[in-house]
């Protein structure tokens, strides 16, 4: 009987030897998972054990170290739960943990055995998985449409007239020579001219607050002010007008330039000049506003012989606060001209949350619209989201990769290659994106390391190779046994 007890230790121990020996072999290998032998003993209606068997080969679905620096398509699981779908040649699904992929020439993302990653269409997550397709064609242009624009406009800055505006009229000044009051302006020279005529000539006050004239009513000595109740004369302040021209820098308060796309994604670039007015009836701050396309003016702002016509006002209360409405529909009838004809542009621009306040002129303007561009690369999201990028600066998700999970990971069946495929023993997989119901979520630009222990695998041989030299002893030791009772013979 011992010989068959040894022999099938022996039989044990090799097998054994041989799943330490393949764990080692892919220590470096991309998401390999390592296995372990599990050992039954063997009995037949008999008291004494027949021997042993190897009762499964379990793998360990533990998580293996994440590094980063890996290709444009390298696709790491940050997490136990979750294993790539792929698909090989003939479309049979199969499952993995190894993340090196790279784009075929038909632009599927595959892997080194050209199996093709699977995942969601764009825009439609927990819709049948479909072999994930990489675009190629150029992203439309998208005309601009809507905008925001926040800005603070600068409560001290000065005023611009439109027209010639008088902005502080003329007083004439008042005295009292001689128990007789008089009124008086200065003309051109400074020279005082009285009404209703000339004080006689003669020193008036009391010393030593005198003042001294002449006949024709002109002060020789002293001043008038030294005369109580003396007023003096303020001349008429006329502020020239400016009427409003892009070209005239000193026409305008503000002025910032954004960029717009037409339906062809042609640029164009949209100024806008700000005003600045004076205050309306009711104390509000007032600030007209142009708007220019290219140099030519863009609807409400229109132009006509030079003269030019805002068509849009803001108000603001004297906490600085916009009080007129914040939207201001913007329309250029033809952006590309008749040589490169484009749809008309319309934009509805919201300047919500604009100020004017007591500090610097600031205008963030962001509209919305691009010119076309070329595919240039993808990010993998940490939720498997594919979002392709593009030479105009764009972006848009273009799929999103699908994780599967199964009840029973030791009943998948390992077929090479790194994958598995399931078995009624795995149950059904369980798919989803990452980061949902569980799922682990994933590392762009890295790969899952093997989960090999080296130090305990070494540990693991050395045991099994004791345990196969213990066993051939067995049988050494069964095999003199028997040559001794075959000499009694």
């Amino acid at each position: 009987m011992g010989f068959g007890q040894g022999l099938s230790g022996l039989n044990a121990a090799a097998q054994n030897l041989d799943v330490i020996g393949n764990n080692i072999a892919n220590s470096g290998t991309v998401g390999f998972k390592s296995s372990t032998a599990s050992f039954a003993d063997v009995y037949a209606s008999s008291r004494v054990g027949l021997g042993v068997k190897v009762a499964a080969i379990n793998q360990r679905f533990t998580v293996g170290a994440v590094t980063g620096n890996g290709g444009e398509y390298d696709i790491a699981i940050d997490g136990a739960k979750g294993l790539f779908r792929v698909t090989d040649q003939s479309g049979a699904v199969m499952y993995t943990r190894n993340g090196q992929f790279l784009v075929d020439k038909t632009n599927y993302i595959v892997n080194a055995q050209g199996y093709r990653l699977t995942g969601y269409p764009a825009g439609a997550v927990g819709a049948n998985p479909v072999e994930l397709q990489l675009p190629t064609a150029n992203v439309q242009p998208k005309a601009t449409s809507t905008g925001t624009t926040v800005a603070n406009l600068d409560a001290n800055a000065k005023v611009i007239y439109p027209v010639d505006t008088v902005v502080q009229p003329a007083v004439r000044g008042s005295v009292t020579l001689g128990g007789t009051p008089y009124t008086f302006t200065k003309d051109a020279t400074g020279n005082l001219v009285w009404a209703p005529g000339n004080p006689p000539a003669g020193v008036y006050g009391t010393a030593p607050n005198t003042v001294e004239l002449d006949g024709t009513g002109q002060v020789i000595a002293g001043a008038l002010a030294n005369i109580p109740g003396f007023v003096d004369y303020t001349a008429a302040v006329t502020e020239l007008g400016k009427p409003f021209d892009p070209s005239q820098s000193d026409t305008y308060t503000n002025a910032s330039p954004m960029t717009v796309y037409d339906s062809l994604g042609n640029s164009h670039q949209v100024m806008q000049y700000f005003v600045k007015r004076p205050a309306d009836a009711a104390g509000n701050s007032v600030y007209d506003v142009y708007y220019t396309m290219d140099g030519e003016a863009m609807a409400p702002t229109t132009e006509a012989g030079g003269v030019w016509t805002s068509g849009t006002q803001f108000t603001f209360n004297k906490a600085g606060a916009l009080t007129s409405a914040p939207v201001v529909n913007l329309s250029f009838a033809q952006p590309g001209g008749t040589t490169t004809p484009a749809d008309p542009l319309n934009i509805a621009m919201n300047y919500a949350g604009t100020t004017q306040y007591g500090s610097d002129y600031k205008l963030v303007a962001k509209p919305d619209g691009y010119t076309s561009g070329e595919f240039s690369g993808v990010n993998i999201a940490a939720d498997g989201s594919i979002v392709a990028n593009y030479t105009n600066g764009e972006t848009q998700v273009v799929g999103t990769i699908v994780l599967a999970d199964f009840s029973n990971l030791q009943g998948l069946k390992p077929v090479g290659n790194n994958a598995w495929q399931e078995t009624a023993a795995s149950g059904q997989p369980i798919l989803g994106q990452p980061g949902t119901n569980g799922l682990s979520t994933l590392v762009g630009q890295a790969t899952e390391a093997s989960n090999v222990d080296m130090s305990q695998e070494l540990v693991n041989m050395i045991i099994a190779q004791r345990t196969y030299q213990a066993n051939s002893q067995t049988i050494k030791t069964q095999d003199e046994i028997m040559q001794v009772l075959m000499n009694l013979k």
